[in-house]
């Protein structure tokens, strides 16, 4: 399979791809970032459903790239000054904000902004089709720059991984 030229003119892998590209892109973007090496992708685009979104699902399994999205705001980390979204850079902080509305985050953000509030993660599940609440919470648990968690959820994937990872969480 062939790296789409932009993608095989890379010196390297990316650490993180951000995906903004229209809907049918999507899965050979997804193939072409894991044959390089990618480890990690979030998809902001929306519109990704049915048989695309089993696509894009199909094309990071062999390489196991985990896939944040589609359909989300992006990734903040402050800390380190990335802001992979389409929303004001938040302050740095140490409450991680995870959530599936895009809009409540951007809110969110600006209200905290005006009140000294900052964040150690901002991160948009949009419609968790590979990373969900469950993998959140567990890899937070062991992120000492994350005090505590802050979550708007509209809807749990897996129940029994979420639950442990809550519990693990809360500890």
């Amino acid at each position: 399979r062939e790296c789409h030229p932009s993608i095989a003119d890379l010196p390297s892998a990316p650490d993180l791809a951000v995906i903004v590209t229209p809907p049918q892109t999507v899965p050979q973007l997804i193939g072409d970032l894991g044959a390089k090496g990618t480890r990690a992708a979030v998809v902001i685009t929306a519109g990704i459903r049915g048989d695309l979104k089993q696509a894009m699902l199909d094309a990071s399994r062999p390489y196991t790239l985990r896939i944040q999205g589609p359909n989300c705001v992006g990734l903040m980390l402050p800390r380190i000054g990335l802001n992979a979204s389409f929303s004001p850079k938040p302050l740095a902080g140490d409450i991680a904000f995870l959530s599936q509305s895009g809009a409540l985050i951007t809110g969110i953000v600006d209200w905290a902004r005006g009140r000294n509030i900052g964040f150690s993660h901002v991160v948009s599940l949009g419609d968790m089709a590979d990373v969900d609440f469950g993998d959140m919470l567990d890899y937070l648990a062991a992120d000492a720059s994350c005090r505590s968690i802050l979550l708007y959820m509209e809807s749990v994937t897996h129940a029994p991984k979420f639950l442990s990872a809550a519990r693990r969480a809360a500890r």
